[in-house]
């Protein structure tokens, strides 16, 4: 299914040229030009003078590197054949046949975009229909419980509605949205362009290019709205655990309602859709408990609390410190940020802008415009840096980086910390990180060496040790009075699913089959051992580089609901992954992460576990996995005849 504002924004409709003319300077270039080849048929636009030039970094790049006299003429023309079509011009190019569009995407971006993309993006943009499959109108229909009504668990819900399967959906919060929810801290947003971080299907209209944590919150609930899927979510309620009957062939799922009272849910598909930014890491220091001031984890931010005027500390310089330090620097006394390791660190012009009203009225009357935009977005945030993810096993200096292009953005990175702070070789020492570029999620640049540079600021490399009743302590033994302590120190994300006791096939829990911090699922999403169980942003999924995860969701549910409308069909009632086919995927995950970034020893990070081995990251590019989860392949699995019907 594809939201209808993308079908109906192919129907001509009548064009105010005045309001056109004025918003068309607010176009991406690059974008405008595959527009005016599709509407006009015309291959110049293909060509010189009119091919763009790659830009670099991250940045959108939207004069596409031309001059202003020839990207006039883009504009122009672009006019001209906007109202054309509006009065009725037949789009000359309605669907590019798959040569083209491999050939566009390549001009598009000035780059060569390998082939296998044109098949993910022609149904992506819209140019081929997506087939929701639908269960069989007569006979029983497999029941779900989904675990979380967040971005998966909404995604997991659409499809299955969609699909005619019933589902509930069970929600420890009173509204959805996941960790836009439960992350209220001054500053939080995404670091992915929203239009990027958003549904294929689901268009919005966005305040600004990197969206805070309120508009994202806004519009998960609009898209929940929008399909009626509340309908079907229990809030409040906490699910402790769920146990697999085998003669059932269902799940029960226990669970805690708003008034503490025990609830049981029975359905014959568990879906867990909880995430991996669910379970704060706060450190157990000694003093923690005598410490007289506020101290609390940044995804436990108090309501009411007031930071004016004190002296606050900020433990960890990750992706919530270096969102929250910009945003509480004018309002503190003094601020003391205590640093692990340096990030990486991105220039990005666009962070706080705002999307302007031409941009907003260009998506919405340009025929084509959003989905080259995103497109665009698409190619630059998801895999255009794989390559240089990739250890080079003859590269002559492998502790500072990994290939050729990987020391060149080294070398791009490391200008820009020294231009930000130059004047300051103390901070300049302490924010170049000794490991190569992408060894940790890059980060972006939203004030953070602006902050750091105030005369109230201070950035402190030892390790903390402890809190006394006024202060931290640093392991050099230095102590810091302050009258707040801020955890900005992550997550539990190794342990997946570690609030749930989750038992399978003998009672086995899914922590007797992982351990602690080694969870191993095929495709991110199947167990051995665990018929019916699937898990959204599994072992393996995450987006190390970058990018959107709501790819990977809609993946995820996508490939769950096309197994379980097979099932269906066939009369199963339950399904589990092959052993050796889970066991398999994991070698080649390995495999893959052996010659990634992310194995590189320079460095700690979440991705591994105790043992070294990458635990969270997805090695591939989003276009592998996209393919890996388009079609099920039965013979992956094992299945049971319905002995059965669920109670629901």
């Amino acid at each position: 299914m594809r939201q209808p504002e993308l079908v109906d924004e192919l129907v001509p409709h009548a064009i105010d040229r005045a309001r056109l003319e004025a918003a068309i300077g607010a176009a991406n270039i690059p974008a405008l030009a595959m527009v005016l080849h599709q509407l006009t048929g015309e291959r110049r636009w293909l060509e010189e003078p009119y091919r763009s030039r790659r830009g670099r970094g991250l940045g959108p790049n939207d004069s596409g590197g031309l001059p202003e006299e020839i990207a006039a003429d883009v504009r122009a023309a672009a006019i001209e054949a906007i109202v054309a079509w509006s009065e009725g011009e037949p789009v000359a190019v309605p669907a590019p046949d798959p040569e083209l569009l491999r050939e566009m995407f390549s001009i598009c971006m000035d780059e060569e975009v390998p082939p296998e993309y044109e098949r993910m993006m022609r149904e992506e943009m819209g140019f081929a229909p997506v087939v929701t499959p639908a269960a069989p109108a007569a006979g029983p229909r497999l029941s779900a419980v989904i675990v979380g009504a967040g971005i998966s668990g909404l995604t997991a819900a659409l499809r299955l509605r969609e699909a005619g399967l019933p589902y509930v959906v069970l929600e420890r919060n009173e509204e959805v949205g996941g960790v836009w929810i439960t992350n209220t801290y001054p500053g939080a947003g995404v670091d992915t362009p929203s239009y990027l971080y958003s549904y294929s299907f689901f268009p919005r209209a966005w305040g600004t290019h990197f969206s805070k944590r309120d508009e994202v919150a806004r519009y998960v609930a609009e898209m929940a709205d929008h399909y009626g899927l509340r309908e079907e979510i229990r809030f409040g309620v906490d699910v402790d655990g769920a146990e697999y009957d085998e003669d059932g062939q269902c799940w029960t799922v226990a669970a805690t309602g708003p008034d503490g009272e025990e609830l049981t849910f029975e359905a014959d598909i568990l879906i867990t859709a909880v995430g991996l930014f669910n379970q704060p890491s706060t450190p157990d220091l000694p003093g923690l408990d005598t410490f007289r001031g506020e101290a609390f984890h940044s995804a436990e931010w108090p309501d009411g609390v007031d930071l004016r005027g004190k002296r606050v500390a900020v433990v960890g310089s990750g992706a919530s410190a270096m969102q929250i330090v910009p945003a509480i620097v004018d309002e503190v006394a003094a601020l003391t940020v205590f640093q692990r390791s340096p990030q990486w660190i991105a220039p990005n012009d666009e962070y706080f802008a705002p999307v302007s009203g031409d941009v907003h009225w260009l998506m919405d009357h340009v025929p084509y415009y959003r989905v080259w935009y995103r497109f665009r977005l698409a190619w630059t945030w998801n895999d255009r840096v794989q390559p240089s993810l990739i250890i080079d096993p003859e590269w002559t200096d492998p502790a500072r980086s990994l290939n050729a292009v990987n020391d060149g953005h080294r070398r791009y990175f490391t200008r820009y910390v020294e231009d930000q702070l130059a004047g300051h070789d103390d901070l300049i020492a302490k924010s170049v990180p000794s490991y190569p570029p992408f060894g940790k999620r890059m980060l972006l640049d939203n004030g953070w060496f602006a902050a750091l540079k105030r005369d109230q600021v201070e950035l402190v490399t030892d390790r903390v040790a402890a809190l006394t009743e006024t202060g931290v302590v640093t392991a050099a033994g230095e102590e810091f009075e302050v009258d707040v302590v801020i955890f900005s120190t992550g997550f539990k994300p190794r342990e997946f699913l570690g609030t749930l006791d989750v038992r399978g096939r003998g009672g086995r829990t899914l922590r007797e089959t992982w351990g602690e911090d080694d969870a191993t699922a095929y495709l991110g999403m199947t167990i051995p051992g665990f018929p019916n169980l699937f898990v959204i942003y599994g072992p393996n999924t995450g987006l190390g580089a970058g990018g959107s995860y709501i790819f990977v969701a809609e993946c995820d549910a996508r490939y769950i609901v096309n197994l379980l409308v097979t099932m269906c069909e066939r009369g199963d009632g339950a399904v589990e992954c092959r052993a050796d086919v889970h066991d398999r995927w994991v070698a080649e995950v390995d495999a893959a992460h052996d010659e990634m970034v992310w194995s590189h020893p320079g460095m700690s990070t979440y991705y591994r576990n105790s043992a070294g081995r990458i635990v969270t990251n997805l090695p591939w590019r989003v276009v592998d996995y996209w393919s890996m989860t388009q079609e099920v392949d039965l013979d992956d699995y094992v299945f049971e005849p319905r002995a059965g019907a669920s109670t629901g």
